[in-house]
């Protein structure tokens, strides 16, 4: 077999896999979470988010930092036992915003809200 049929049957090959896959993930709401800070942002948000008394329940812009925002490992507490502790901060044209997060095994608590 030659070479040039041999790179038309890879080709082929890869051009229907490309395809089936497309086909596959087109409809879902997949995400692929590579990243530490992505990992972070998609495990609490797969959780139940409470709210503390002290604090308005403003949850759009909530989820609009754990969608875009970013965790900020150097300031976190991520070695604490029961919920580790997470800033999470997004830089918004009008006004960055920082808020704290206690990630626990079934709740995520936002603590604290700052808008610089």
């Amino acid at each position: 077999m030659g070479l040039l049929k041999r790179i038309g049957f890879y080709l082929g090959g890869f051009a229907l896999g490309l395809i089936i896959v497309a086909f596959i993930f087109r409809g879902k709401d997949t995400e692929f979470c590579y990243s530490p800070n992505c990992r972070v942002l998609k495990n609490i948000r797969s959780k139940k988010i409470q709210y503390p008394n002290t604090i308005r329940k403003d949850s759009l812009l909530v989820n609009t930092i754990l969608t875009e925002g970013n965790v900020v490992f150097s300031e976190s507490d991520t070695k604490s036992t029961p919920c580790k502790t997470y800033i999470i901060e997004e830089d918004n044209k009008k006004e960055p915003l920082k808020i704290t997060v206690k990630n626990c095994d079934s709740t995520a608590v936002v603590s604290f809200v700052v808008e610089k």
